[in-house]
């Protein structure tokens, strides 16, 4: 077991859930910054040859869970790991943001879906060798389908 420890936090312009856009046809586009403690400035490093991240972030002000959801875009309850409710047993978050530019232990992004002040515990390049056509998106397809 570990205990998780803040590298940082991200500087967003959702100040409630409420704010965050949420179903089908969401769009994640709002601008943020993850700042990193200082001493942890020099893991940042060529992190600006990426254009984009994973960000693994902590819902510190989700209390407790459910085994099951009921996503704003669908009616029907999901298990909660089909799903990115935040009501989960490790209240871990991930988000994969796009990187504008770094200033020293900032790094300006698109995308954040998360609230101002979110403990950030990683960052990571996003990486990925699976075609497109070779993904699967689920109940989520379903959903999507049902409402054209």
């Amino acid at each position: 077991m570990f205990t998780p420890v803040a590298i940082g936090h991200i500087v967003s312009p959702y100040k409630s859930t409420s704010e965050i856009p949420k179903g089908l046809g969401a769009k994640h586009d709002a601008e943020g910054v993850l700042k990193i403690l200082p001493e942890y400035e020099p893991g940042l490093v060529d992190v600006e040859g990426f254009s984009h991240l994973f960000v693994i972030w902590m819902f510190d002000r989700s209390e407790g869970f459910d085994l099951t959801a009921r996503p704003p875009s669908d009616s029907r309850a999901h298990g909660v790991f089909a799903t990115r409710s935040p009501r989960r047993p490790n209240p871990i978050g991930l988000t994969v943001v796009e990187i504008l530019r770094r200033e020293k232990n900032e790094i300006h992004v698109r995308g954040v879906d998360m609230l101002d002040g979110t403990p950030l515990l990683d960052i990571k390049p996003y990486m990925s060798t699976i075609p497109a056509e070779r993904l699967r998106r689920g109940w989520l397809a379903e959903a999507e389908a049902a409402k054209k």
